[in-house]
């Protein structure tokens, strides 16, 4: 019996260290622009999913789904998010699929993820993924309101799909500051290569 828990383990220590080699001297290919093998598709998303359901704090979102907060989150997603994420305008863009992983069209594919867990994503960021932490830029009142954004996307108020729908074509003329107001999107967007 001694035996063959020596032989399984030595086993299990050998797998563990060709993987760790396989790794470490580069045999992973890190293109982004080419298809992902089928053990990373299955075990690189469920890890992340696991790993954000796991360190996102249990906390209920305490911005309401009010007109004025859909549109600041609006506003907030459209200077900074719609670039990767796609708006009402560019539903999918092309730009969002040079990443690995893909960054979600969430135009297309409105998120589902509970509301703490997409927070949790847009305050710390994704590693590796080229998706930033938002808690050096945006204030926590912000980030709930792209994340209240994010939640009813699918189902926004007629007055605030108007407002996205300018918005996102760059022809608005008053000031950001002021929720009601519009700013054109074009003269808002963030310089992606600081990401």
């Amino acid at each position: 019996m001694i035996r063959f828990l020596v032989g399984f383990l030595t086993a299990v220590v050998l797998v563990l260290l060709v993987l760790f080699c396989y790794v470490r001297l580069g045999f992973v290919d890190p293109r982004a622009d080419v298809e992902p093998g089928s053990l990373e598709k299955k075990v690189a998303m469920p890890a992340l999913d696991a790993s954000v359901e796991r360190r996102a704090p249990s906390m209920k979102n305490p911005i309401q789904p009010t007109d004025e907060n859909l549109l600041g989150g609006m506003k907030i997603y459209q200077a900074n998010c719609s670039g990767c994420h796609g708006d009402i305008s560019h539903p999918h863009l092309a730009f969002g699929d040079s990443f690995y992983p893909r960054a979600p069209q969430f135009v297309e594919d409105a998120p589902d993820m509970p509301e703490n867990q997409n927070f949790y994503i847009i305050q710390h960021g994704v590693r590796l993924s080229g998706m930033p932490g938002w808690n050096s830029s945006l204030k926590e009142s912000e980030i709930w309101q792209v994340t209240t954004f994010l939640s009813n996307m699918d189902k926004l108020p007629p007055q605030v799909l108007a407002v996205w729908k300018i918005e996102a074509t760059g022809t608005g003329a008053a000031s950001s500051s002021d929720p009601g107001t519009i700013t054109p999107a074009k003269n808002r967007r963030m310089d992606m290569s600081a990401h």
